[in-house]
């Protein structure tokens, strides 16, 4: 299992609700209502949130962008207020792993911009071996398995996609991890979604956080 795609928020970083306050933030700018908002946007954790706005706007692509880049706003200015942090033990296990020499790629459903503003806030420009988010694997986000199958192509670090290993916090990077063929989907209790939501999403593992990770993958191996 060489290939270790992680998600970012929820997973390896504590969100404590910055994804809900930013989209409230963002609706209000727009001058939308949150609360008509909200179950969606709770259930959707883990999704590209220009496809979110998209659903939740009616398919109006100006309308979605524009909200898009209201949230994308409002996000960057948590993350600049300092009100975000890594999860416990995420660094370590992220530097564990790659000193194993396996091939660690940190994900997001965030727009670019604003997974760069989390790097930097957490000093974790060099703490994976690549980050992506989807516009780098062609413009589709979770559940779509874009930004897996982007992270094989771009490192070559497996020759088999049963290979790779998946973690996330959402029923979307279940869907995405089993949707790629990934041979580890491991889901974290650390964010959005519960145990039994992960498992019906494709979860074969569900982990109290991601620390958990390392043993999971030496049992598997074993």
């Amino acid at each position: 299992m060489n290939l270790i795609v992680l998600d970012m928020a929820g997973t390896t970083v504590a969100d404590d609700g910055l994804v809900e306050r930013a989209f409230t933030a963002a609706a209000e700018r727009l001058g939308e209502d949150p609360a008509t908002m909200i179950d969606h946007v709770r259930a959707t954790m883990g999704e590209s949130k220009i496809s979110v706005f998209r659903h939740l706007l009616g398919g109006d692509e100006a309308r979605a962008q524009q909200a898009n880049l209201a949230f994308e706003e409002a996000y960057g200015e948590l993350v600049s207020d300092g009100l975000i942090a890594p999860l416990p033990g995420a660094a370590e296990t992220v530097a564990a792993l790659r000193e194993q020499g396996r091939t660690v790629v940190l994900t997001t459903g965030f727009a670019r911009v604003t997974q760069d503003a989390i790097l930097d806030a957490l000093g974790w420009r060099d703490l994976a071996d690549l980050t992506l988010c989807p516009a780098d694997a062609g413009g589709r986000g979770r559940p779509y398995p874009d930004m897996v199958l982007a992270a094989l192509l771009r490192t070559g670090a497996v020759d088999d996609v049963r290979r790779t290993v998946v973690a996330g916090d959402t029923s979307y990077d279940m869907l995405t991890g089993a949707r790629s063929g990934a041979g580890i989907v491991a889901g974290v209790l650390t964010g959005a979604h519960d145990r039994p939501a992960l498992t019906r999403h494709g979860a074969t593992h569900v982990l109290a956080s991601v620390a958990e990770l390392p043993a999971a993958i030496r049992e598997y191996e074993s």
